[in-house]
């Protein structure tokens, strides 16, 4: 089924009175657009032309021209009284591949300095034709966020204080940070990892009154996450984020207050503080962390890793920068590769096709698929990528790439604090909208993140080693010219009939890597556990089972045709289909798949059950099993999880009886023990009867997929 495209009615109660920071058009925030005077019309003299001023750009809209094939924006500067104070010149070319709605232009002019007064002209081109300029237009731009006389509101960046002269360092930046969270409640800053050179990387973590206490409260109310600078040579997005930062920690706008009431918003400014220092794409050791986020070889990575699993965002941004100046102003891009489920790449989609795109035409910015030309070889698949490695986490999200040049639609970008200034605006434009999105969208976001949820840990379907879905060209008119590539998977990639788990060797999980910095390089059980796995522990290494929420990322790390794998494991395939008659006593390791037991099981001591998709007519009973796994399966009896050693996984099961899970121990690599690895997975069940955890040595968890019980939720499960 075709995503959706447009989220009209969803949005258009949230539009109406949404935040100062949000950088909408001034008639939303109550300042009427600035209007031209016209006169007398001349033949294909552009007319109605508005000016409205938003946070470092301003949107120019006027009446299509019929015929015109493109349209000029002329900028002068101008002093209180009119007068020019420089010469005008042009600053854009409006083309009809900028918006999806080419009947009704718009142009967001940028790159000039916040506060600054200017006179603006359109004049329509009929080829390379000029016709006669508008009326003109005279305002003043709106100066950087935030009273100078309030504090906190007052605090401003070394980017700010130069006018985009100067990125800011890391010291400012830390001094920055410390600033907003002494000064606002609603902000605590984290520190979620170093860099190989020991740089801190901090998170804002955002909320009101107050951000909640700890990751877990954090990740029950469903945050945003913003990833601001993974290429140290690409910091457009990193001072859009310090600036957004500032915004929602010290506005009074009570629709802002309202959305951040509801959730939390996470933004990481410099993940790569090394490589920001040096201006290098990679950090201290040349590595792209942008093709790292599945193999986490990287202390960078590894930190953003654990934070995604603590944390638990369910929506998120990526900012980069890209070179081609042909492009939009805005390249933005969904997780694309095959693995990702279905809803969380069409919710992905929506929120760039369905709303990226419409306020983008509102707004005058030309947001398009990444590529966006012909030709263009970007924008694959691959795993290691953050966009497809969160989409692979069931984490709605999209790649932004701010264009780095201005190119032929902007042409006055030959300036370099024009061009960083209409960058990072742009990229503050995008986040904002995001924001916007998450609180409209959230309870389809919720719904998309706990239905792949349900899916992966279902272990149903192919899986794919390497390969993307297609990303069609949007229906003419459509912003760009062309889709990203296709990069469909090859025959060789695909594995028709997935594993039930993978067995690793002692020395495959726990030996020494060389991958890392230094050629030091932590372990795959440390590794596996950033990511949030449940691994099971038997007597002769240990099983990683696809039936838990990143089933789809798991293979790409662990099979022995993985494109960028960690190790070769063992494939285990299903030993229990089809029917059985009778009971069944488990042993040692017993995967059941699309099959019928007509009987009762037994799960004995040190044994592991997986089971999925299948029905069991009959009582499930496990006591100090390694661990026990039951996913997409019908059980008409009780289902009883004693005392485990290792994982407990029971996620979209329909079952007809109650079901008790006591006394798991705390399974995992001890710096996890006490988090989510340790934490029984009980998720997104429908129980018949009572839903009973008791003495479990963490507290079992559903990742904010709630369980259906017509009986009680009891103990440690009241909330599941």
């Amino acid at each position: 089924m075709r995503y959706r495209r447009t989220r009209a009615g969803v949005f258009s109660s949230l539009l109406a009175a949404i935040l100062a920071v949000t950088a909408l058009p001034a008639q939303a925030n109550g300042q009427p657009a600035a209007i031209a005077l016209q006169t007398q019309a001349e033949p294909n003299q552009v007319q109605n032309m508005t000016v409205v001023q938003g946070d470092g750009y301003a949107t120019l809209a006027w009446t299509h021209v019929d015929g015109a094939t493109d349209y000029q924006i002329e900028r002068t500067p101008v002093a209180e009284d009119g007068t020019a104070t420089g010469a005008g010149v042009i600053v854009g070319v409006w083309r009809p591949n900028r918006q999806i709605n080419n009947d009704k232009p718009t142009f967001a002019d940028a790159g000039f300095a916040p506060g600054d007064r200017f006179q603006w002209r359109v004049r329509a081109r009929f080829g390379t034709e000029a016709q006669p300029y508008s009326a003109a237009v005279t305002a003043t731009t709106k100066p950087h966020w935030g009273d100078p006389n309030i504090p906190g509101q007052n605090l401003r960046t070394q980017w700010e204080q130069t006018l985009g002269a100067q990125y800011t360092s890391d010291v400012n930046e830390y001094a920055y940070t410390a600033a907003i969270d002494e000064l606002s409640d609603r902000v605590r800053v984290t520190e979620i990892g170093r860099t190989v050179n020991n740089r801190p990387i901090n998170m804002f973590v955002i909320g009101y009154p107050k951000p909640p206490a700890t990751p877990e409260a954090v990740a029950a109310t469903s945050p945003l996450v913003v990833n601001c600078n993974v290429h140290g040579n690409e910091p457009g997005d990193r001072e859009a984020c310090f600036i957004m930062a500032r915004q929602l920690a010290f506005t009074s706008d009570q629709a802002t207050l309202s959305l951040l009431s509801k959730t939390t918003v996470l933004i990481v400014p410099t993940i790569n503080g090394d490589g920001r220092a040096a201006n290098s794409r990679g950090n201290s050791t040349g590595q792209d962390l942008n093709r790292d986020h599945s193999l986490i070889r990287q202390p960078e990575t590894q930190a953003f890793a654990e934070m995604v699993r603590d944390y638990r965002p369910i929506a998120g941004y990526d900012g980069h920068e890209y070179g081609n100046s042909n492009t939009g102003d805005l390249p933005m891009l969904s997780p694309r590769h095959a693995n990702v489920a279905q809803g969380i790449f069409d919710e992905s989609q929506d929120m760039i096709e369905g709303h990226m795109y419409t306020q983008g035409a509102k707004d005058g910015w030309w947001a398009c698929p990444y590529g966006c030309t012909p030709g263009a070889t970007v924008g694959l698949g691959q795993e290691t990528i953050l966009r497809n490695t969160l989409g692979l986490k069931n984490v709605v999200n999209s790649l932004l790439e701010l264009r780095s040049s201005g190119g032929p639609t902007r042409p006055n970008e030959s300036n370099t604090a024009n061009n960083r200034r209409r960058k990072t605006y742009s990229g503050l434009w995008t986040f904002n909208q995001f924001f916007q999105y998450h609180g409209a969208a959230l309870k389809d976001l919720n719904k998309a993140r706990a239905d792949a949820i349900k899916f992966q840990s279902a272990n149903t379907g192919p899986i794919v080693l390497e390969g993307s879905r297609e990303i069609k060209a949007y229906p003419a008119p459509h912003p760009g010219e062309a889709p990203p590539p296709v990069d469909a998977p090859r025959e060789e990639n695909i594995l028709q009939h997935a594993p039930c788990a993978y067995k690793l060797t002692e020395e495959q999980y726990n030996g020494a890597r060389t991958d890392g910095p230094g050629g030091q390089g932590t372990t795959v059980a440390q590794r596996l556990a950033a990511h949030g796995w449940k691994v099971i522990k038997t007597a002769d290494g240990y099983i990683v089972p696809l039936s838990q929420p990143q089933r789809g990322l798991v293979p790409l790390l662990l099979d022995e045709q993985a494109v960028a794998g960690l190790v070769a494991g063992e494939r285990i395939m299903p030993t229990v289909t089809g029917t059985r008659k009778g009971a069944l006593t488990v042993s040692g390791v017993t995967c059941i798949a699309d099959a019928t037991v007509r009987g009762a099981i037994t799960v004995k001591k040190g044994a592991t059950l997986i089971a999925t998709g299948s029905t069991i007519n009959g009582l499930v009973h496990a006591d100090r099993a390694a661990g026990f796994v039951l996913t997409d399966s019908k059980v008409n009896a009780m289902v009883n999880v004693l005392n485990t050693a290792g994982p407990v996984i029971m996620v979209g099961n329909k079952i007809n009886g109650s079901v008790l899970v006591h006394g798991t121990k705390a399974s995992g690599p001890a710096n996890v023990a006490n988090g989510v690895i340790g934490a029984p997975l009980v998720a997104g069940n429908n129980l018949t009867g009572l839903l009973t955890c008791t003495s479990n040595a963490v507290t079992p968890v559903n990742l904010e997929t709630p369980n259906t019980v017509r009986g009680l939720k009891i103990g440690q499960c009241a909330r599941l």
